[in-house]
């Protein structure tokens, strides 16, 4: 057995025996979805900036520069930094006054709860395409340091994450983000500094940098296809992103509204700076390592030519920190939509420990569905990339018209949110339409002001009796 799966082997064990730990403290839905809401400075940002930061921030930031330059990394880190920059701002204070538990909860108190149910509905299979992009990806890594196949190694890191997010909910997620997170930024740093020093001067490292790869924009510049195409790329990753679980659950498990806004901003400019590490990496790969069949291979490649084998084992050990601080959060998250805002709502008899109980048998079962995904998906960015688009463009808008207009009824949201998705779909699957988003948010858009005008009375309105 190799240095570098003993590692692994190690700090699987350890995210193992903390959530067993915490699993002791969690008596109340609360407790296990929110962590009792007293996630303090240092919890609330390692949180936030370690689940956002996934396997793709890495692997797929290299390899995404490493092939076509900045014209190839609107996503990571810029696009998710601006993402979280939007959060602290604008939504963090508001949405953590309101006291909510997911936010779908947002669209039962603002509109009804039938448009409760149909926002945490779409967004379950987002949470669940993320969580088979983060096990696939664990999975490879596993697989790339021992001799097991894929299938096993996606077998092994399935069991891990949902045994442990089974366990200590929110708060194992929180304190295990402490430990990824300082991983994950050491294991970066200590490939920086090794190949700066190889090379020999800072200088010299930027100077392999191929000027042509330092645009956002193609060679062929801002003609209308390329405009649109930019415009696409940075879209989905703020506006699918900011009304994720994943990231709103944190926001809102904060012990106080200053703690929630402030911790996104700093988490928000941790990962800017660290994302910009695997960014330049792939950069400066195109000349060091030229000529790759798979770009994405181009950071573990460099790792390997740069480091000695205890440092590859931080190293290898920080990527595994991105795909563990990601997959747990989506777990939860998907379990505490389904049962929180679909199931419980059918059955108010449900006592907390009772809760508690139904949300880790969720995390098991949307966790299966998550690994049998992870087997057969073809690779890791097409499940990131359909993950942040699906179903996600109504959502955001109705959510910012509802957050911060009186315009609008249930009927309207739920128009936004039906065509929203029934146009990313059709357009992206049935047509391979290169802009289905934009397409989609501007559907939405038109849906939800239209609807205003429609002919039938309000009182029509396709809302549940008991909406809060």
């Amino acid at each position: 057995m190799n240095i570098v799966l003993i590692g692994i082997i190690i700090y699987i064990v350890f995210q193992l025996l903390v959530g067993f730990i915490v699993s002791r403290s969690i008596h109340t839905e609360n407790d296990y979805l929110l962590a009792g809401r007293k996630l303090g400075y240092i919890l609330a940002t390692f949180s936030i900036f370690a689940t956002w930061f996934g396997a793709e921030s890495c692997i797929g930031t290299a390899g995404a520069a490493y092939e076509n330059g900045l014209a190839g990394v609107t996503a990571d880190p810029f696009g998710y930094g601006v993402c979280l920059i939007l959060m602290g701002l604008f939504f963090a204070i508001p949405l953590w006054k309101m006291k909510i538990t997911t936010i779908a909860d947002f669209f039962r108190i603002r509109f009804s709860a039938r448009t409760e149910q149909l926002t945490a509905l779409l967004m379950i299979p987002t949470s669940l395409l993320w969580a088979a992009a983060q096990i696939r990806a664990f999975g490879q890594v596993l697989a790339a340091s021992s001799e097991l196949s894929v299938t096993i190694t996606v077998t092994i890191a399935a069991a891990v994450v949902i045994t442990y997010t089974y366990s200590g909910g929110m708060w194992a997620d929180a304190i295990t983000d402490i430990v990824q997170g300082v991983i994950l930024v050491a294991g970066l740093l200590i490939l920086f500094v090794f190949v700066v020093g190889d090379l020999g001067s800072f200088s010299r490292f930027i100077d392999f940098i191929p000027a042509e790869k330092l645009s956002f924009v193609s060679s062929s510049g801002w003609s209308g296809p390329n405009t649109l195409h930019f415009m696409e790329a940075w879209t989905i990753p703020i506006c699918g992103s900011i009304i994720a679980q994943e990231l709103v659950s944190r926001v809102i498990s904060s012990k106080s509204p200053t703690v929630a806004r402030r911790s996104s901003l700093i988490a928000a400019a941790l990962y800017l700076l660290v994302g910009l590490i695997p960014l330049t990496m792939g950069l400066v790969g195109s000349n060091l390592v030229p000529g790759l069949e798979h770009p994405e291979q181009v950071l573990p490649l460099m790792a390997q030519r740069h480091l000695s084998s205890f440092m590859y084992v931080l190293f290898a050990g920080a990527i595994v920190s991105a795909i563990l601080s990601t997959v747990d959060s989506t777990l939860l998250a998907a379990s505490g939509l389904l049962f929180h805002n679909v199931v419980f709502p059918l059955s108010r008899r449900l006592d907390e420990s009772a809760k508690v109980r139904f949300e880790r048998l969720g995390v098991v079962l949307l966790g299966l569905f998550a690994y049998i995904i992870a087997l057969y998906a073809e690779g890791v960015y097409n499940l990131v990339k359909d993950a942040s688009s699906f179903g996600s463009a109504g959502i955001f808008v109705v959510f910012v018209l509802g957050m911060y207009t009186k315009f609008g009824t249930a009927r309207n949201a739920l128009a936004a949110l039906l065509t929203g998705a029934a146009v990313w779909l059709i357009s992206h699957y049935g047509f391979a339409f290169s802009y289905s988003y934009l397409l989609a948010l501007s559907a939405s858009l038109l849906a939800y002001v239209l609807m205003f005008f429609a002919p039938f009375p309000a009182q029509t309105e396709l809302s549940s009796p008991d909406q809060a």
